[in-house]
């Protein structure tokens, strides 16, 4: 995302029940956008700080962020 309002609102909607893969399809500025937001998976050290730091701890279906990098705002599903 290229903001954080909108990070925050997509969240928002998540939280209402919308489809996670579907709002990575419409609204996500990254090149897994067209895959629903699916990065695979990824092992310690493979992700900038930030996104990797977010990641550390959560649990399958937790939603975090919204979460800034040089690649711009992130909401991340694990």
């Amino acid at each position: 995302m290229e903001t954080e309002e909108a990070a925050a609102a997509l969240i928002e909607e998540l939280a209402g029940g919308a489809d996670f893969t579907e709002l990575a399809k419409e609204h996500s500025t990254g090149p897994s956008g067209p895959s629903g937001g699916a990065l695979g998976w990824f092992s310690a050290g493979m992700m900038v700080a930030p996104f990797e730091d977010a990641v550390t701890g959560m649990t399958e279906g937790d939603v975090a962020g919204p979460v800034q990098t040089q690649f711009g705002w992130h909401v991340i599903k694990l």
